[in-house]
């Protein structure tokens, strides 16, 4: 990493994650493999932020560390990137358990519960599929109906309550967005 980290990807260590090397690399990660509009990748720090804004819209009355939670539940890209559903479906187990355990070495680092409530995990897939159902109508060229088929249809939250947040950004640009959202969230669970 660039912090100077190394991290073992079969036994990830709380220890050397930094949130540092997680913002710089979602920040570079692109979404939809980069098959957006716009001059600059939509960023996987990107999307983190519009699922935790979509959170924060929808279910504001979550415990504090859910949006913490909510702005990592994609960590682990910063290390393995953003591969499609369908290829991490051919990749199976061995490539999901790893994604498990950086999850959960990013959770022991950010003092956050290894494994959420299932009410927890079940909000944040929910806003998870409605940012990729606005990314997919603003971004990557699928009609309505389309995404309807596969993204969950937003409810509860409108297109203008995203702001900047689904237009592609600079990468250095998302990067500082995505520590200013950490540090935020950070300072209200202490």
């Amino acid at each position: 990493m660039l912090s100077g980290r190394r991290l073992d990807l079969l036994d990830p260590s709380p220890l050397d994650i930094e949130i540092e090397d997680i913002a710089h690399g979602l920040a570079r990660v692109a979404r939809w493999n980069g098959q957006t509009v716009g001059d600059h990748a939509y960023s996987v720090a990107q999307h983190s932020m519009l699922v935790l804004r979509i959170g924060e819209k929808i279910f504001d009355k979550m415990a504090p560390h859910w949006h913490l939670a909510a702005l990592l539940h994609d960590a682990p890209e910063y290390v393995v990137g953003d591969m499609i559903s369908p290829f991490k479906a051919v990749m199976g187990g061995d490539y999901k358990s790893i994604e498990t355990r950086l999850q959960h070495a990013i959770h022991m680092r950010f003092s956050l519960p290894l494994e959420l409530t299932i009410v927890e995990h079940k909000a944040i897939k929910t806003c998870d599929r409605m940012a990729a159902f606005f990314e997919a109508t603003n971004l990557a060229g699928f009609s309505d109906d389309e995404a309807g088929q596969f993204f969950s249809r937003p409810r509860g939250v409108s297109l203008d309550d995203l702001g900047d947040l689904i237009s592609p950004m600079p990468a250095q640009v998302a990067q500082k967005a995505f520590l200013k959202s950490f540090e935020s969230l950070s300072q209200a669970l202490n």
